[in-house]
């Protein structure tokens, strides 16, 4: 049975032991599947959208899922899983067990849509899936290791989460290249590929961490704590929000000067992912779906490609950009940055030749 109550983070940093470089691979394995099935969300959503009949004018409006449930169910979540304790399933493991298992139900059955309303249905559980998988499993990492490791276990984190978009977007190229063809729906096999392998990913990754990293129960003390505040009836729904709205008053200065930096920068992104595939097609396929499906096929299975890549340099460059920050500082490296990308958004569309979208 989960007990709820105030919020404790498993053990004390003394009563943490050191892990090896296997365990605390094991520990993170799990945000490989997460990853992936975050990187077929921004990538092969929008297209099966447009291989549905959708306008590119619907794309935003059917792309709601992720920031409505990432804003309300990550700190609902995070708050619930701080409050839980169970001696036979622990405090993370069954928030980002079930996520798990809800992204790949959505993950098997997204494929197989049939018309709009049932994609823009299951993005939605798949969202909430990913988020409620997402924000226990970085807690789980720090409940984990001692202070002195965390620097060692957040960069494995960033490694699995870089390799599970990476891969997922590049997914979608290698499947166009050997499987061909279409189902009635209109939606190519080659989707059904990436999403069937998407969801073994999803649910094989995070059993794996489970079954190999066990939990640090709080101690008796902690457990003490969470009974005396323990919540029951309409309490216990509005505390997290009441937490939530707290810890956004007492938010630091610095953190609402980024949260506005946060806004614009997630814009642009939204903005590339949900038109990229449409936007390679007319540059380079000189076409679009509404004109010519299978050449926007193909435009789609190239953007998976193109995004694989970007993740692959993101990754790379991050080592470099430590570098940069500590030299010249990080808010100017921040800054350079999004200048940088801003120009690959403003140049992209008149970019003709696919293999210099690689470079973009």
């Amino acid at each position: 049975m989960a007990i709820s109550g105030a919020s404790v983070v498993s053990g004390s940093d003394k009563s943490k032991p050191s892990l090896s470089l296997s365990q605390i691979i094991n520990m993170n394995f799990g945000f490989f599947g997460i990853q992936y099935s975050f990187g077929l969300q921004q990538t092969a959503i929008n297209p099966i959208y447009t291989f549905l009949d959708a306008n590119p004018e619907q794309l935003p409006i059917l792309n709601l899922a992720g920031p409505l449930t990432g804003l309300l169910i990550q700190p609902i979540i995070g708050a619930m899983s701080d409050k839980t304790w169970s001696p036979r399933w622990g405090r993370r493991k069954p928030y980002f067990l079930v996520g798990a298992i809800t992204c790949s139900l959505a993950l098997f059955m997204m494929p197989f849509s049939s018309a709009l309303w049932m994609a823009a249905g299951l993005l939605w559980i798949l969202d909430a899936g990913n988020n409620t998988a997402m924000e226990p499993y970085r807690a789980f990492v720090a409940d984990k290791l001692p202070r002195s490791q965390f620097a060692k276990g957040f960069l494995t984190q960033s490694f699995f989460t870089g390799l599970g978009i990476t891969l997922a977007n590049l997914s979608l190229y290698f499947f166009q290249q050997v499987w061909t063809g279409s189902a009635n729906s209109g939606i190519p096999y080659w989707v059904f590929g990436a999403f069937f392998v998407g969801s073994v990913c999803s649910i094989g990754s995070v059993l794996w961490s489970i079954s190999t990293t066990p939990e640090i129960p709080p101690t008796p003390e902690e457990i003490e704590a969470i009974k005396s505040e323990q919540k029951y009836g309409i309490a216990a729904i509005i505390h997290p929000f009441k937490e939530i709205f707290d810890s956004i008053k007492e938010m630091p200065a610095t953190l609402w000067q980024l949260s506005l930096v946060y806004l614009f920068q997630w814009y642009g992104m939204f903005c590339y992912w949900q038109y990229v595939s449409h936007s390679i097609a007319k540059s380079v396929w000189k076409t679009s779906a509404q004109e010519n499906m299978q050449l926007y096929s193909e435009a789609a299975g190239w953007t998976g490609l193109v995004n694989g890549f970007y993740n692959i340099v993101t990754f790379l460059s991050a080592f470099g950009l430590v570098i940069l920050a500590k030299k010249f500082s990080a808010k100017y490296v921040h800054a350079f940055c999004l200048l940088l990308a801003a120009m690959a958004l403003f140049i992209m569309p008149g970019i003709e030749n696919k293999y210099l979208l690689l470079l973009r």
